[in-house]
């Protein structure tokens, strides 16, 4: 049997300075590595015993995450750009507000991008699947990925067989510090056992 294990980074600068995300290198906040900390120590608890590998967006706050909960499991991170966040072109660096007032393809359709130096869902669905299917080909049993909202986003749809067309009618995203669980069994079911779990980042 499979296990995947998804964490969706925890609280980054740019989720408390209303600026952007995407592909602009933010830092965790002191809460988001609190938050991170007490993933790595439930997650401890739980995987004893068990070798895991865990693969991580090599943008700073993800691989923040990633370094924080590595730390209680005896391992590294292996970084993978193509665990990034979508990268939403010329507004990185700017404001959520800024994106707002100047967006110039609104999303209708998973084709579309925000701003034409970017990338449309399409886009990262595509850099997302090669990977996708090196884990799900690996003989790794225990697996954690470290990566962003939308992100994840795209991976859970891949995850339950949708294709990339049905996200705007069927998007299951969470918030900063979700953890989900998912197994493969023997006769290649996909299960998932909990989806975005907050408690987490909880105070023990």
């Amino acid at each position: 049997m499979k296990h995947i294990i998804t964490v969706q980074h925890t609280q980054s600068v740019h989720h408390t300075n209303g600026m952007v995300g995407s592909w602009t290198d933010w830092d965790l906040t002191d809460l988001g590595r609190t938050q991170a900390d007490r993933i790595g120590k439930k997650l401890k608890d739980e995987l004893a015993g068990k070798t895991m590998v865990i693969y991580s967006s090599d943008l700073k706050r993800a691989k923040q995450t990633a370094e924080e909960i590595a730390k209680y499991l005896g391992t590294e991170p292996i970084l993978r750009k193509e665990l990034r966040e979508r990268n939403l072109g010329k507004c990185c660096g700017k404001s959520v507000q800024w994106l707002r007032e100047n967006i110039e393809c609104p999303e209708k359709t998973v084709d579309d991008r925000l701003f034409s130096d970017g990338e449309s869902r399409r886009d990262a669905w595509n850099r997302l699947r090669p990977f996708y299917e090196e884990v799900m080909a690996s003989d790794e049993e225990n697996i954690i990925i470290v990566s962003h909202g939308d992100l994840l986003s795209l991976w859970n749809a891949m995850y339950l067989n949708l294709p990339v067309e049905s996200f705007h009618e069927v998007n299951i995203h969470g918030p900063a510090g979700g953890v989900s669980h998912m197994f493969i069994n023997e006769d290649g079911k996909h299960l998932v056992r909990h989806i975005n779990d907050m408690s987490y980042v909880m105070n023990p």
